[in-house]
């Protein structure tokens, strides 16, 4: 038997499809599984022992994936993405197909109208009850992260030692889900262990190199845009605790025991999208309740009404304190 499962990007969205990979090889353990995703992502999952082969998608090389995949004669598709570019590739592919309900109508009453009637289940578990009728079952294991073959990295060459600092991230893909300057320099004001920034891209490295210059806190540590993902996990899996908002650092962090301190800005836990971690908690959820939140279902370049308030009124003394 040959699967294609498909999520083309980004972080999060690609962590969040590890349980079902590892499932789909429970169910299939003689099946040759294939990923496919945007050539960007790939080191997500290619260490992942439970695929056999990664299919890089390029726009510019559409018409050679395709005929490609053609090639494969798969018997199943697996599409997490769920979008019109995934849905066209798929008819071409001429075989069973199995997607997920998006609950794009609840979600667009919740962020319009602020009418919830989401099911509040995560979205791990939405794909979970589409892959039922191919005994594709959850084991209850949650996410999987996974570290090249020869990955090393020593916390002593940042100075640090396991389970003895904190890990903050900067940004996010979009400023609505970032948490802003005033409230990490207040977080830097109460924590008493080393602090450790981590984000990437050159706006995250300006904003860290911001903090550090306006912080008296002598113990935060500038990593941005140094580390990849793999070592930004690590650090991350030995760190005493993660403070971050609704990146995919966050569900990265899901597959270790460290305590996730998850501050939410203009986005919503109830989508679905919180960190997965169903055999232990050690999640907190921080959001701040107001009549305009959710505003969108993604993330927005600036806050629609002006005032921040979702983020700019986060409990930091709350956030330290678990």
């Amino acid at each position: 038997m040959k699967i294609l499962i498909i999520r083309l990007s980004s972080i999060g969205d690609i962590v969040l499809t590890t349980p079902i990979i590892r499932c789909t090889r429970k169910a299939y353990p003689d099946a040759e599984i294939h990923f496919l995703t945007k050539k960007s992502f790939v080191s997500l999952v290619e260490h992942n022992p439970h695929l056999n082969t990664i299919k890089p998608y390029e726009k510019a090389l559409e018409k050679e994936l395709v005929q490609q995949l053609q090639s494969e004669s798969y018997d199943l598709v697996i599409d997490l993405h769920k979008n019109v570019r995934t849905r066209r590739l798929i008819k071409t592919l001429n075989t069973k197909s199995l997607s997920y309900n998006k609950e794009n109508i609840r979600k667009w009453l919740f962020v319009n109208f602020k009418i919830d009637l989401l099911p509040h289940v995560h979205l791990v578990d939405r794909y979970f009850a589409s892959l039922k009728r191919v005994n594709i079952l959850n084991d209850n294991q949650g996410i999987d992260f996974f570290y090249s073959l020869n990955f090393q990295l020593n916390l002593s060459d940042y100075n640090l030692v396991k389970k003895e600092y904190t890990v903050i991230t900067v940004g996010g893909t979009y400023f609505t889900k970032q948490i802003p300057v005033s409230v990490l320099l207040s977080l830097f004001k109460r924590l008493n262990d080393d602090i450790v920034l981590i984000g990437a891209g050159k706006a995250d490295a300006k904003k860290a190199e911001n903090l550090t210059k306006n912080t008296t806190n002598k113990r935060v540590y500038n990593l941005c845009n140094q580390l990849s993902i793999e070592q930004s996990a690590y650090l991350i899996e030995n760190a005493k605790t993660l403070i971050t908002s609704d990146t995919g650092l966050m569900h990265i962090a899901a597959a270790f025991d460290t305590p996730i301190e998850a501050v939410w800005g203009n986005t919503h836990p109830i989508f679905g999208m919180y960190a997965y971690r169903p055999q232990q908690s050690h999640i907190t959820n921080h959001k701040v309740q107001l009549n305009c939140n959710p505003c969108s279902k993604l993330g927005s370049d600036k806050c629609p009404r002006g005032h921040f308030n979702c983020m700019n009124m986060q409990n930091v003394e709350q956030i330290v304190k678990n």
